[in-house]
């Protein structure tokens, strides 16, 4: 089946920037949110980065309105019933996703294909609500999605081989480099990540270094652009909180528990830079200071 029409499940800042991608492919695209508000607001942020790609010059302003002509913006999940792909970008909560594939496997055709781009959660689970999982894969898209080359793709044990090869070739035209995963919490990169940044803040606990000199030590000593507490304020410690609690929950092995330290932050309200204080103050957001313990 040659894929012509793409769906996508959630305009934030996930959501969109599949969408934005996907129409660049040439893909039309269709982009579903909860209200006409939020509809706007993520197609207008593809506008905006799509205008900042002719300001660059690496897009013409005939292509972008090209592009723009192929994104469409719908509230119904029946506007996502002709689509050959659905992808959901949604809250990471099992129950709401479980919701909206068991309602869009009634919705849609026999051959659409469903896929998740879930960070933590197994596509099993997911899968297991509709009558297609032969039919079902992980898309792991990383933030932000039109910068970020790397797309996990991830295949369960029911995920049909020939479906699956089908969408490592669709991760290759959105001009992603796509990786093969089995299913499981974490898939690759989280699973690799997650207990780095664990203990990261296990090193922070036990007086191993302060927070720059450990972010420093990363950054110099192992090449990395950012280190792990300057990582963990922008993915959100309350994000990582919960993709811990997710993967300890399927692993049981205490790399994947939640230091007592996390745990406090995210109680306290102090979520990152989204918050304006995770492990560093953003009150001046152009010099961050580091928490001292």
């Amino acid at each position: 089946m040659a894929i012509q029409k793409v769906g996508v499940v959630g305009c934030g800042l996930m959501g969109s920037g599949i969408a934005q991608v996907s129409a660049q492919a040439g893909f039309q695209t269709v982009v579903r949110e909860v209200s006409g508000e939020l509809v706007e607001k993520g197609l207008k942020g593809i506008e905006k980065n799509l205008a900042r790609l002719v300001e660059k010059g690496s897009l013409t302003e005939a292509a972008k309105g090209e592009i723009q002509g192929r994104l469409k913006g719908t509230t119904s999940l029946e506007g996502l019933k002709d689509c050959d792909v659905i992808v959901e970008a949604i809250i990471e909560q099992l129950p709401a996703k479980r919701e909206l594939f068991s309602a869009l496997d009634a919705i849609c055709g026999p051959n659409t294909i469903f896929a998740s781009n879930t960070s933590s959660l197994t596509i099993t689970e997911i899968a297991a609500a509709t009558k297609r999982p032969q039919r079902f894969v992980g898309l792991h898209f990383f933030n932000p999605v039109p910068v970020m080359k790397l797309v996990e793709v991830v295949r369960t044990i029911a995920t049909d081989p020939g479906i699956y090869e089908e969408m490592v070739g669709f991760g290759a035209k959105l001009g992603k480099t796509p990786v093969r995963a089995q299913d499981g919490g974490g898939f690759i990169v989280n699973r690799l990540l997650v207990p780095y940044l664990l203990d990261s803040i296990r090193a922070l606990e036990e007086g191993v270094g302060s927070v720059l000199d450990i972010d420093n030590s990363m950054k110099l000593g192992c090449g990395y652009p950012m280190g792990p507490f300057t990582l963990l304020d922008f993915v959100g410690l309350d994000t990582t909180y919960y993709i811990s609690q997710i993967m300890f929950d399927e692993f049981k092995e205490k790399r994947f528990a939640a230091p007592p330290l996390l745990k406090r932050m995210v109680l306290a309200g102090w979520h990152g830079k989204k918050s304006g204080r995770g492990f560093y103050d953003y009150s001046d957001p152009n010099n961050p200071k580091p928490m001292q313990l």
